[in-house]
């Protein structure tokens, strides 16, 4: 119980920054906050965050002992939940949030068939391409495609995403083709606009690490589906998930480029604020979006 406890107030420390905030949160006395991450830090042997009289900054061996602590604390409440939740049905008001694109195609069919399931939770979805900040914004959950870098959420990896450059046939034929990443700079790059996501560039392959460029060009919009369409209409090249330009590189109305470059996979999450209980209905929408995204092809055939 004592290191449960240990991981469950370094967390709510992480998260907010604060010993003071950590412990009003639990009602508790700063010091108690603060010896309980003493003892951890002891334990483990290893400095997981650095305090100053302003700031509390995690270090290396703090971020990545973060992220395993956030996995912990949410499988336990989930086993919590699956035994003393029994009978009780899910109720309340679920507020989601995910990509435009990928929400049209992957996230907004499934919410009626959830509702279907679960007909005492009403939902709420929100649809956009900016980052929207959950807990401030007063959501529940949202649906993340790519690279998790606030480490003050829990996320939950539901399936894989691949990202590649994709330009019409008639666009390469009259510019050529890139061969190498930098070979970008000199070619019309539809990208997203700074307010949306993708703040840190294309991703590709560079040896055995990931480089990320952020090519120019006249066109940028905040709507990943406006990108792809002017994609289609061979107004330059586009950074696209597999799930969206699959069919269409199959049809040949897109060819893929710099593939030898492409990077690893990144992922599709389940992304919520860290809590203490996650309410029922929004461990049971988790649950639901990753049964159906585990699914063989599910992505892909929703796509074409």
């Amino acid at each position: 119980m004592d290191k449960l406890k240990q991981l469950e107030s370094f967390v709510s420390i992480a998260a907010r920054g604060s010993l003071t905030a950590a412990a009003k949160a639990e009602g508790v006395a700063p010091a108690i906050m603060g010896r309980r991450l003493d003892a951890l830090e002891e334990r483990l042997g290893v400095k997981l965050l650095v305090r100053t009289t302003r700031r509390i900054t995690l270090t290396h061996e703090g971020s990545a002992f973060l992220e395993a602590c956030q996995r912990i604390l949410a499988d336990v409440a989930n086993a919590e939940a699956s035994v003393s939740a029994g009978g009780v049905k899910a109720s309340g008001h679920l507020r989601i949030t995910a990509p435009a694109g990928f929400g049209r195609r992957h996230v907004a069919p499934l919410v009626p068939l959830f509702h279907a399931l679960h007909p005492d939770v009403t939902i709420s979805l929100n649809l956009s391409d900016r980052v929207v900040d959950i807990a401030g914004e007063g959501f529940d959950c949202a649906v993340r495609v790519g690279d998790m870098p606030d480490s003050s959420l829990v996320s939950v990896r539901m399936a894989d995403n691949r990202r590649i450059c994709v330009a019409t046939p008639a666009y390469l034929k009259a510019n050529g083709k890139p061969r190498v990443p930098a070979d970008l700079a000199r070619f019309h790059c539809l990208t997203l606009s700074s307010d949306a996501s993708q703040t840190r560039g294309w991703a590709f392959k560079d040896g055995d690490s990931v480089v990320y460029l952020k090519p120019d060009g006249p066109l940028d919009c905040s709507d990943g589906q406006v990108l792809h369409t002017w994609c289609l209409g061979g107004y330059g090249i586009a950074w696209r998930s597999t799930w969206e330009v699959e069919a269409e590189i199959a049809s040949g109305l897109l060819v893929a480029v710099l593939e030898e470059f492409a990077a690893a996979p990144n992922g599709i999450y389940a992304v919520f604020p860290q809590r203490k209980h996650l309410p029922l209905r929004v461990r049971l929408w988790i649950d639901f979006l990753k049964d159906h995204y585990a699914k063989p092809g599910f992505l892909q055939a929703q796509a074409a």
